[in-house]
């Protein structure tokens, strides 16, 4: 069921990506989405970044009209839908590509208390995309990594998960599907879990656009545990 929500606050986060905090603090889990609906534009799912948060980079006509909103502006949404992360391990890594760090932002916030220790490893094209720094008050330690090496290193996340993989007893990722696919093989599609991202439209596994084989994103996932994928990314 839709839900109206009023944006308290509208910031810019990186270059073209914004955050949007509404005034409804929502029960969820981290990994989980919000559906939200704008009048005469669309749906899309958005996964939360904190109870009352979403972070969204520009890319398309429905996230151009939510770019012109406002404070004191509206916004519906419905949810929290879907699957979350499973915090399971004590020294674990967070590794995130472009977009994809809402949701790792959420799973450091909501279980940092779970862990030993927490490593996050962060890619994005370059330093003026990475969105969501602050971050770094919720884990222990921070690797960017930049494809143009204006922010930390130059290269991958998934480079440095290669590299480092006997720190970690599992790791939780997401970003583009190309490092999702890296990540799985860097883990033998074990102790990981992977936010996967398709097209939805109704979000809750009645229209079935969103399918990854035999499963359905929106309903099955969108977090899915390395062995689900295996031969699907």
């Amino acid at each position: 069921m839709l839900e109206r929500v009023a944006l308290r606050e509208v910031w810019d986060v990186a270059r073209d990506v914004k955050a949007f905090r509404f005034d409804k603090k929502l029960e969820f889990r981290a990994g989980q989405f919000i559906m939200a609906w704008l009048p005469g534009v669309g749906e899309k799912p958005f996964s939360l970044a904190w109870r009352d948060l979403i972070v969204v980079k520009r890319v398309g006509p429905f996230t151009s009209r939510l770019f012109e909103l406002r404070e004191g502006d509206y916004l519906w949404i419905r949810g929290p839908y879907g699957r979350g992360f499973g915090p399971k391990g004590k020294r674990v890594a967070l590794v995130g590509g472009g977009i994809g760090i809402p949701p790792l932002y959420a799973f450091a916030r909501q279980h940092r208390s779970k862990f030993e220790r927490i490593t996050l490893i962060y890619g994005a094209r370059s330093k003026d995309e990475l969105a969501l720094m602050d971050i770094e008050n919720y884990v222990d330690d921070v690797v960017i990594t930049t494809d143009d090496g204006s922010a930390g290193r130059k290269g991958f996340p998934t480079d440095v998960l290669a590299e480092r993989k006997g720190e970690f007893d599992r790791a939780y990722t997401c970003g583009p599907e190309p490092m999702l696919r890296a990540a799985l093989h860097v883990m033998n599609y074990e102790n990981v879990q992977v936010s996967a991202e398709r097209y939805m439209k109704c979000g809750i596994g009645v229209c079935g656009s969103c399918n990854l084989g035999k499963y359905l994103v929106c309903r099955d996932g969108p977090v899915f545990d390395g062995f689900q994928l295996r031969g699907l990314l």
